[in-house]
């Protein structure tokens, strides 16, 4: 039996200069530590760098999925059958539906570090959601996944 891979997954990973950042925040911790000799220094900055690093791992660790006949993204799982038109928003589109655009009934995947995003209506009349916002590098190639129906193709 062979696995297929999905149709569409994305990692939406933390940018590479946050993780310079996590090295930024062991340094500083390390610093405050100075005063109290090399090993509470050493500590701070191996201590400060992993935990900050975790942080930023597991922000960066969220995925959207097209899997069989369903959108997973993040912790929602949505049949694309409740699923209506896809728009591609284009970074100014995109910040203006994260910002003064959006609807606080929506369901916002949000990552700041990507400007392009997807906004899918939600057809299901018993759900109170009016669309998904969803941040993603690649706006096209999930709306392609999600109005096949995730269909390989």
């Amino acid at each position: 039996m062979q696995l297929s891979a999905p149709p569409y997954e994305e990692r939406l990973t933390a940018p590479r200069s946050w993780w310079l950042m996590c090295l930024l925040v062991g340094v500083a911790i390390a610093l405050v530590l100075l005063p109290f000799g090399t090993l509470p220094l050493l500590g701070g900055l191996v201590g400060g760098t992993a935990a900050s690093a975790v942080v930023a791992s597991s922000y960066g660790s969220i995925r959207i999925r097209v899997v069989g006949d369903s959108l997973i993204a993040g912790e929602a799982k949505i049949p694309l059958s409740a699923l209506g038109e896809a728009v591609v928003l284009h970074q100014e589109e995109a910040r203006a539906w994260r910002t003064y655009k959006a609807n606080p009934h929506a369901f916002m995947l949000l990552r700041a570090y990507i400007p392009t995003a997807l906004k899918v209506e939600v057809v299901d009349p018993a759900d109170p959601t009016p669309y998904l916002y969803l941040s993603t590098r690649e706006p096209e190639r999930l709306a392609t996944a999600i109005k096949s129906g995730g269909a390989e193709g």
